[in-house]
């Protein structure tokens, strides 16, 4: 039979505020994961902490829930024992952009073959609504009574000026066009970065459904140059959504001689001797 939407359900049901841009994401991926046929045990999904970061929960395919901040280097462990699988890795700005950002900047350089959804919020949502690296400055909120006093991160232009090879934003309403942007990322061979722009409805009442369709554009061609990237990445009247990079190079993965021509999942083990390595420990 061929693969369906409820093929990637699950019995348990997200417990996301009503309305929240986190179901718009989830089923984008549900569909691109669907047309381009991969079957969910195919599929790894690696989290963070976060809202965002219990989608594994309710998607049918294998999931691992990390700590704060930590699921590209799980996402990278996965990816290296087995080439085969697709990695998925998710997680909100505060996640990514806050704690994880070392995990960001390097992932990028490496060019990893995996995909990164942010769910960029501008907020942490889980934590009752802090200020998160991507929040505008003056943002008023719990933990800043009079507003944010620092620039907010942006996430595009810094994948750009770290030698990202796959790097788009969308739009958690936009599912659609979301969809197809994930497709791109998956089917990339190398690091694929969506920065995906959603609304929190329940503690951010700024940066609402209003708010971003009156600033969201969406990209007509790809840029051609970063620096073209870049600037329309700085952009802070609107806001482009689709493909800003993308270009081919040699995975991080494709480069390592242990496991260039065969992933380590498939490598037999037995012959491998370790006393010479375990008696330099002594």
């Amino acid at each position: 039979m061929p693969l369906q939407l409820l093929d990637y359900n699950r019995p348990e049901k997200p417990d996301w505020c009503p309305a929240c841009g986190n179901f718009g994401i989830i089923n984008a991926l549900k569909m691109a994961l669907v047309e381009l046929k991969i079957s969910p045990h195919q599929v790894l999904v690696v989290s963070g902490i976060g809202c965002s970061s219990k989608l594994p929960h309710w998607l049918n395919t294998y999931g691992f829930h990390t700590l704060h901040g930590r699921p590209l280097p799980v996402a990278t462990g996965a990816k290296l024992a087995n080439h085969k699988l697709t990695v998925i890795a998710v997680g909100g700005d505060g996640d990514g952009y806050g704690l994880g950002m070392g995990h960001f900047m390097h992932s990028l350089r490496r060019n990893l073959d995996l995909v990164y959804l942010v769910h960029n919020n501008q907020i942490y949502g889980l934590t009752k609504g802090q200020t998160s690296p991507t929040s505008p400055t003056g943002f008023i909120s719990s933990s800043t009574p009079d507003g944010v006093i620092e620039v907010p991160f942006n996430p595009i232009a810094a994948a750009l000026s770290c030698a990202g090879t796959f790097i788009a934003r969308g739009f958690s309403d936009n599912i659609q066009h979301l969809k197809e942007l994930i497709k791109k990322a998956i089917i990339h061979k190398g690091f694929g970065f969506i920065d995906v722009l959603q609304p929190c409805v329940t503690f951010n009442k700024q940066n609402n459904r209003v708010w971003y369709k009156e600033r969201i554009y969406e990209l007509k061609e790809v840029p051609t140059s970063r620096v073209q990237a870049i600037e329309i990445a700085l952009q802070t009247d609107k806001l482009g959504i689709g493909l800003f990079w993308q270009e081919q190079k040699s995975t991080y993965e494709g480069n390592l001689p242990q496991i260039k021509d065969m992933a380590l999942v498939e490598q037999d083990i037995k012959r491998i001797d370790l006393r010479m390595a375990l008696n330099n420990l002594v």
